[in-house]
């Protein structure tokens, strides 16, 4: 395991399914597993899986000027936040650049829990907080247990009462197993799934028991990295693989915008006074490149970093790709030149694998384009 600062509980079950506990974001983190990464992938898309995602960083901010604290740092406007829901955001540096994304859940009036990646979040939030009447908690007892799958809602509502009733986006505190959660109707799938957020002391027996007792309806344990196979298909970024933190620009710093991310939805109607804002609606219109989708041949991805041709010439690269088995098809998520950014253009991938794979470009996301799996009710 890479020297990490931050440590799971379950860190002994992740090295029992073969885990050499790679680090993420500080914490060794289950990339790989033994067995089949696909047969996890199909476990999330047609019954569940279980997933340890706690190397997302957790950050309490309570006090009477939380609410500008989050307003200041991050793209959405948290007034019209309630308790017991939450948002997805954004967050920016001075130049308009996207740092980080976030998943807000106001839990009280003065009282909010962010969960960020391995961005600048908690340095962003710290930074706003200067001066001000609140206080910042890090958070590194609080362990995240992912529940994915349309079978994940059949499964809890065995044990927590009015699961079927809470929202996409919404939380509530209750129980699990006779232990407190915070169970939260969010996820990086693009399926209808539950985060479990529980005491590190906790999470082993709720793995335990998951593992335990959803056996027979085909739950079982998913590394973290079967979530780049599920989020490739359903348009859900990854900082840093998708940025140009990764693949730079040539003569400029590292920095994309929102516009060229297509996360410019993430900003409240009308909302001004964030961080980077005034840079971020002057960038409107001034995109290098577009996060697009490519549609591709055969059945092998090709990897990451692999470059996309237009003509012959490199105009792109190949950020993440999947096949699926369950859809067959081979799909990808790419940087591409603006005017590429359009759906049915024939291009070329050159992939150390495959050799040369023909593509056409396609908007995303290219599963549950209506988005009815994961906000489904009932």
């Amino acid at each position: 395991m890479t020297a990490s600062w931050r440590f799971s509980t379950l860190a002994d079950r992740h090295r029992a399914l073969g885990s050499a506990l790679e680090d993420w974001s500080g914490m060794g983190t289950a990339w790989s597993y033994d067995g089949d990464p696909l047969a996890e992938y199909m476990a999330i898309r047609t019954k569940a899986g279980l997933m340890d995602v706690s190397g997302l960083k957790k950050v309490h901010i309570t006090g009477p000027a939380a609410s500008h604290v989050i307003d200041r740092a991050t793209t959405r406007n948290v007034e019209k936040l309630m308790p017991g829901r939450a948002v997805y955001a954004c967050m920016l540096n001075d130049a308009g650049k996207f740092v980080d994304d976030c998943v807000i859940y106001r839990t009280a009036p003065n009282a909010f829990m962010v969960v960020h990646g391995s961005g600048q979040g908690f340095e962003q939030l710290t930074m706003a907080a200067t001066g001000r009447d609140v206080s910042i908690r890090f958070d590194d007892n609080l362990h995240d247990l992912s529940l994915q799958g349309p079978l994940a809602v059949d499964f809890l509502e065995k044990y927590v009462p009015g699961i079927r009733s809470l929202n996409y986006f919404s939380h509530m505190p209750t129980s699990l197993f006779g232990v407190p959660a915070l169970i939260a109707r969010t996820g990086y799938t693009g399926e209808r799934g539950y985060e479990l957020f529980v005491r590190g002391q906790d999470a082993p027996m709720i793995w335990d028991r998951i593992v335990e007792e959803g056996a027979a309806m085909g739950i079982i344990p998913c590394r973290f990295t079967t979530l780049d196979l599920l989020r490739t298909e359903s348009y859900l970024l990854f900082f840093p693989y998708d940025n140009s933190e990764m693949y730079p620009f040539e003569n400029e710093p590292c920095g994309d915008t929102l516009w060229e991310l297509g996360l410019d939805f993430t900003v409240s109607p009308g909302k001004t006074g964030f961080r980077g804002a005034e840079e971020h609606y002057r960038l409107k219109g001034k995109e290098r490149f577009k996060i697009w989708g490519l549609k591709l041949e055969g059945k092998v991805p090709p990897e990451n970093g692999a470059p996309v041709l237009k003509d012959g010439v490199t105009v792109g690269v190949v950020t993440q790709a999947m096949y699926s088995p369950l859809n067959d098809w081979t799909v990808a998520i790419a940087r591409l030149p603006v005017d590429c950014a359009v759906e049915g253009m024939p291009l070329t991938v050159e992939s150390t694998e495959a050799g040369t794979i023909g593509a056409v470009t396609s908007p995303m996301p290219f599963f549950d384009i209506e988005k009815t799996r994961r906000t489904a009710k009932g």
